[in-house]
């Protein structure tokens, strides 16, 4: 099972926005049994699909002019100010 990151930039305003961002959070959700989830824009999810059937997956939840990256993890990283939950996952899953 590899490791992926999803960032998206959702190009709506106001309750369209939330609406959106609803919609994807849900799809994530539903889509993948592993994620971490504590930036804003950004997902981590483990999953045997590949980045292009990740990326084909959540793009039925976007608008053409939404912007989405999904980008297959190598396994280091670093980070800072995340709660010991999150680096926990963090650490186990990278």
């Amino acid at each position: 099972m590899a490791t992926y990151m999803i960032g998206y930039d959702l190009n709506r305003e106001g309750v369209g926005y939330s609406d959106a961002n609803r919609r994807l959070t849900e799809k994530i959700k539903e889509t993948f049994t592993y994620w971490w989830h504590h930036l804003d824009s950004t997902w981590i999810v483990k999953s045997d699909l590949t980045a292009v059937n990740i990326r084909d997956t959540l793009k039925s939840v976007l608008d053409a002019d939404d912007e989405l990256l999904v980008v297959k993890l190598s396994g280091t990283g670093a980070w800072s100010g995340f709660s010991e939950k999150g680096s926990s996952w963090l650490k186990n899953n990278l």
